[in-house]
């Protein structure tokens, strides 16, 4: 029978709840659950209603009794993490990083430190708490920073080789300060050597290892056809891993990345990753509560003057360092920006470092809390720092010039006007491209509109919402208007108001679902192309391919059932024929067709 006074297990209860909430609910609103997850721990903790558990007894349900019990847990999520960002590279790739990683990543930790210990220095910290405060400070956060930016994006890339050098270096900076102890004997030198020689042994041997035995532990797991079992294989190569470089010295986080890495070699890695992103998802949201529980909103309040300068003034060095460090590496000035932006708020392993800095002596109690605050605040803007270095990022991009010029309306015609430039645009376009028809390219988005730039798409940036660029693109004289975005609402108030000016202009749009292709053609839309029909039919058509069945027959019926399903569409939206003039110019010396 359960026991709910159990403190563990009334933990457990709070963070399952917690998690089935926040997940969702912040999802619908397309905000970050980390934030979601920040302000659970600062709500269930005991600076939240925790403190009133004694008054109203019934509050223990819903708070965590516990927060050092749950902090195993975090510190799983966060190895969990650097196992699925291993499992996302290749060794390969690593090896092209290693500039950046051991070059621009030590620059910016080194830097970053240097100049915050020397501020502090000057304001009255002695040296040696100076230099642990800098290094603690200096670190970025990579159960954050990493799952907003990614891997695949230059700023992530930049992101992931300044994050990857610092979970390298934590353990000897953690050596560092406790030879640095005012008590210290003269081994603590030594040790960081002694740490950096069986690291490297250890890494090796793993490697070795991996490479010869988890092709055949996977391989004879999968022909179990057990998932409990793989789950099984997957997790215990994880944890042999961390604990074999913890062992060593090292980060238990390096013995993660590194067994990702060594799986993603084996043709298992997908596998593995999907089987494993439940627990680093629940994992990494205990993580995220335990910073919350160490914010104290009476403690920020009575320092909230001390806090904000202490705040902005690292993440202000710390922001300016990397971006003037990536600038260097040949990134673009917006690419720069974004990354230091996105780097500046301190690390969960800020926390290590300022407890390691405390119990050698260096820094007082009352600075270890000071800074803890700081560091708890820091990592709950992370995902607005995010947020604002894309913001930024695309403001320089914009302004910058060095991008080729925006496309220009020609008075006579646009061409084909094509609003929305994500995936289905860019291939709409290409198709265009293919038959040399001239179009012009509309999108709200300034990365994409970069990128299209830079892959010589003729393209304008800027929000059609606003009837000033809709009557900048002279729809008068355009061959046809394709709307690809994704914003149902939008897509028809769009077309109804450009059907109303152009009565005759082939209007042709993407539609989510019957429903809304049914609202689309009652808005004035020549054609209507709901997802999900496209999909269905291109899957019927390749079964019936792969079936044997003649090509042309297949595509013969594709088409026949396309018409069947556009007109019951039709009918469905009160139309009892084609609704507009369907007046396409496909070239010089063609004539207009009717429908």
């Amino acid at each position: 029978m359960f026991d709910l006074h159990n403190s563990g297990l009334s933990d457990a209860l709070v963070i399952l709840g917690a998690a089935g909430l926040v997940i969702p609910a912040f999802a619908r609103y397309r905000i970050s659950p980390v934030i979601g997850f920040i302000l659970v721990g600062l709500l269930v903790g005991p600076a939240g209603l925790g403190a009133l558990v004694g008054q109203y007894p019934w509050l223990y349900y819903f708070t965590i009794s516990d927060p050092h019990g749950i902090e195993p847990f975090a510190e799983f999520g966060i190895i969990l993490l650097l196992f699925s960002i291993g499992l996302e590279l290749s060794f390969k790739r690593l090896w092209a990083m290693r500039t950046l990683v051991f070059g621009v990543g030590a620059a910016e930790l080194l830097g970053s430190a240097l100049i915050i210990g020397v501020a502090l220095h000057f304001i009255g910290q002695a040296w040696g708490g100076a230099i642990g405060l800098g290094l603690a400070l200096a670190l970025s956060s990579t159960a954050l920073v990493l799952p907003l930016a990614g891997t695949q994006s230059a700023s992530g890339r930049s992101a992931f080789a300044m994050l990857l050098f610092e979970d390298v270096a934590l353990v000897p900076i953690i050596f560092m300060l406790g030879a640095l102890a005012p008590n210290a004997d003269a081994d603590g030198w030594n040790n960081i050597m002694q740490v950096a020689i069986r690291g490297g042994i250890t890494v090796v041997l793993l490697y070795i290892g991996g490479r010869l035995i988890l092709p055949r532990m996977f391989g004879q797991a999968a022909r179990t056809k057990s998932p409990e079992l793989f789950l099984a294989a997957s997790l215990l190569v994880v944890i042999i891993a961390s604990l074999a470089t913890a062992a060593a010295g090292l980060s238990p986080i390096v013995g993660a990345l590194l067994a990702g890495l060594l799986i993603a070699e084996t043709e298992y890695h997908s596998e593995v990753e999907v089987m494993t992103a439940p627990f680093k998802g629940l994992a990494l949201g205990v993580f995220l509560i335990t910073v919350g529980m160490r914010l104290d909103l009476r403690l920020i309040g009575a320092n909230w003057g001390m806090l904000l300068i202490a705040i902005v003034g690292v993440m202000v060095v710390k922001a300016a360092v990397t971006t003037a460090l990536v600038k260097l590496t040949g990134a673009r000035t917006g690419t720069a920006a974004e990354t230091g932006v996105m780097m500046a708020s301190p690390s969960e392993t800020t926390l290590i470092v300022l407890g390691t800095a405390g119990a050698a002596g260096l820094i007082l109690p009352s600075t270890v809390a000071f800074w803890t605050t700081v560091t708890a605040i820091g990592l709950t803007i992370t995902p607005l720092l995010a947020k604002a270095g894309q913001i930024i990022a695309r403001r320089i991009e914009y302004w910058s010039g060095d991008l080729p010029p925006e496309a220009d309306v020609a008075a006579e015609g646009p061409g084909t006007v094509v609003i929305g430039f994500g995936r289905v645009g860019r291939t709409v376009a290409d198709m265009l491209r293919m038959h040399d028809r001239k179009f012009v390219a509309v999108e709200a988005d300034i990365d994409c509109v970069n990128e299209a730039r830079r892959d010589g798409y003729p393209i304008i940036f800027g929000d059609v919402s606003r009837p000033e660029l809709v009557d900048r693109l002279n729809l008068g004289r355009a061959d046809a208007l394709i709307l690809t975005m994704d914003e149902p609402v939008l897509t028809v108030r769009l077309c109804r108001r450009v059907r109303g000016w152009v009565p005759a202009l082939p209007i042709i749009a993407r539609a989510r679902d019957w429903n809304h292709a049914a609202e689309l053609y009652k808005a004035g839309a020549t054609d209507a192309v709901p997802e999900t029909l496209e999909s269905s039919l291109q899957l019927s058509e390749a079964v019936l391919v792969d079936l044997g069945v003649a090509v042309g027959p297949v595509i013969a019926s594709i088409h026949e059932k396309r018409d069947q399903m556009r007109k019951a569409i039709k009918d469905a939206a009160g139309l009892e024929r084609e609704p507009r003039l369907k007046h396409i110019r496909l070239g010089e010396g063609e004539e207009a067709a009717e429908g």
